[in-house]
């Protein structure tokens, strides 16, 4: 099949294409690359205008005639190359918002793949309007949401997720809805908030290439090395400061018996070695699943503090604490479970093996392609 991926996060869609075009399909990853993650993409769509004084221009230009320059640009090169985005047997797009325009901008994108693409699906990956309303009435037992309710971080920091939950977004989640075949989510963050939904096709876990990722045997020959990544523009939405207080805990009993390394919204090239020598990595705190990082980490074989709450357990079949750690807000909990695993390194060792022959098991690319395949062959 002729198959469209449409929008980029981390680099779940272009994994996707690399399971998928092992199973013989023709596959065309559209994306802004996510960002300053540099992500690879097939059709790059340069962000400009996003920072610096051209981001003041920017505003200004806003502020006076209500043209937002950063989608006017996303539009041009959408137009540049709006021949090579039709006539898919498939599309998916990543979210509510796979360009990453304003919603007119967006809509008028989305008008062109709808009217030259008969079955578009649409993958819960990232904030949507579902996911943000469904925490933002309280029924995740924390989310994203949980740390600017408590005053943490500024507003400006949860603005990209609480825009959705403005009129221009909603009016475009309907539009999409109104649109789409189908709808998948990538981990339990999305899942949930769409049970109900009569056009949900259920989960397909994140595709990870574990031909590409390779483990890494865990030696504890001296200190116990904990790797801290933090994303700066989501400080409080994954929790960093939460993991910070944490380590400060253990600091002050096991300094002698650790070596932590923080490092800070490195591109994806960077980040994905920075680590490699960690036996531990403090991924986010506000989650039920793990992310793209998370899984990749886990598929290098480290010790990973991340979304791994009750319901994920049940669905897999697994027992706390074997997998990943789940990391509750509470910097008290995570610091103990970072002193049990101090004080039984042999449980770092074991968490490691089991975490790179789940990812294995039930992240492999080409098993999750096929999950994709099924669930879009579904409603064709």
């Amino acid at each position: 099949m002729k198959i469209l991926l449409l929008g980029e996060y981390n680099s779940s869609h272009y994994t996707l294409k690399e399971g998928l075009k092992k199973l013989g399909h023709d596959v065309l990853v559209v994306g802004n690359g996510d960002g300053f993650k540099k992500r690879f993409v097939d059709i790059n769509f340069k962000v400009r205008f996003n920072s610096g004084f051209s981001y003041y221009i920017k505003r200004i230009i806003y502020e006076l005639l209500k043209i937002d320059i950063t989608s006017v640009c996303i539009k041009y090169q959408f137009n540049t190359h709006k021949n090579k985005f039709k006539n898919y047997d498939i599309v998916q797009l990543i979210n509510e918002s796979p360009f990453g325009t304003i919603p007119k901008t967006e809509t008028k994108l989305l008008k062109y793949i709808f009217d030259h693409n008969f079955n578009v699906f649409l993958l819960s990956c990232g904030t949507d309007y579902v996911s943000v309303k469904y925490a933002d009435e309280g029924k995740f037992r924390y989310s994203i949401l949980t740390p600017f309710y408590e005053k943490r971080g500024t507003k400006k920091e949860f603005q990209h997720a609480l825009m959705y939950l403005t009129s221009p977004y909603v009016k475009l989640h309907k539009y999409v809805y109104k649109n789409i075949k189908g709808i998948i989510a990538s981990d339990f963050d999305y899942h949930l908030p769409l049970i109900e939904n009569k056009k949900y096709l259920g989960l397909a876990p994140n595709p990870i290439n574990i031909e590409k990722i390779k483990y890494i045997d865990l030696e504890i020959n001296d200190k116990i090395i904990i790797f801290h990544g933090i994303n700066e523009k989501n400080y409080h939405k994954k929790g960093n400061d939460i993991f910070e207080k944490a380590l400060n805990i253990i600091l002050k009993k096991h300094a002698s018996a650790i070596k932590i390394i923080t490092a800070k919204s490195l591109p994806y090239n960077e980040y994905i070695n920075a680590f490699d020598k960690a036996h531990i990595l403090l991924d986010q705190v506000f989650a039920y699943d793990q992310g793209f990082n998370a899984l990749e980490a886990m598929a290098k074989g480290k010790v990973v503090f991340t979304g791994a709450e009750k319901e994920w357990l049940n669905y897999y079949n697994l027992e706390e604490d074997t997998i990943a750690i789940n990391a509750l807000p509470d910097e008290h909990q995570i610091a103990s479970k970072l002193e049990w695993l101090i004080l039984n390194p042999g449980k770092i060792l074991e968490i490691s093996v089991n975490a790179r022959r789940f990812i294995e098991r039930e992240h492999d690319y080409i098993s999750c392609a096929n999950i994709y395949l099924n669930k879009w062959k579904s409603r064709l």
